[in-house]
């Protein structure tokens, strides 16, 4: 089993800055990549960036040159650090990991809101 807790949403302005943090215990050897998804009311549920386990990043264009992820891997913790952000980031955003043998994000965080509001 895969566990996956999350930290850190909340409301800001519009243009202001969060960081979110995602904890990995129990079976972290079959975690391939961590990465984070978002979904916000009405919407489909998007992919904003993933970190693989060779260390390649990849971001939704949505998101590019505003948003950061970052792993530290001696923690098993991802981080999405969040600036310049927009009422268009609105959503729940959720911590996945994806499993090394389906290649699938099987594995989801509990969600926390991130709310972007003047």
């Amino acid at each position: 089993q895969l566990q996956l807790v999350e930290s850190g949403g909340g409301l800001v302005q519009p243009g202001e800055s969060l960081r979110l943090s995602c904890a990995a215990s129990g079976s972290i050897s079959r975690i391939s990549a961590m990465g984070w998804h978002r979904q916000a009311p009405g919407k489909q549920r998007e992919l904003v960036a993933t970190f693989t386990n060779g260390g390649s990043t990849n971001y939704a264009d949505s998101v590019k040159g505003r948003f950061t992820i970052s792993r530290d891997n001696a923690k098993n913790t991802v981080y999405l650090q969040m600036n310049s952000l927009k009422p268009g980031d609105t959503a729940v955003y959720y911590c996945t990991a994806q499993d090394a043998m389906s290649g699938e994000y099987d594995y989801w965080g509990q969600g926390s809101q991130v709310t972007v509001s003047s």
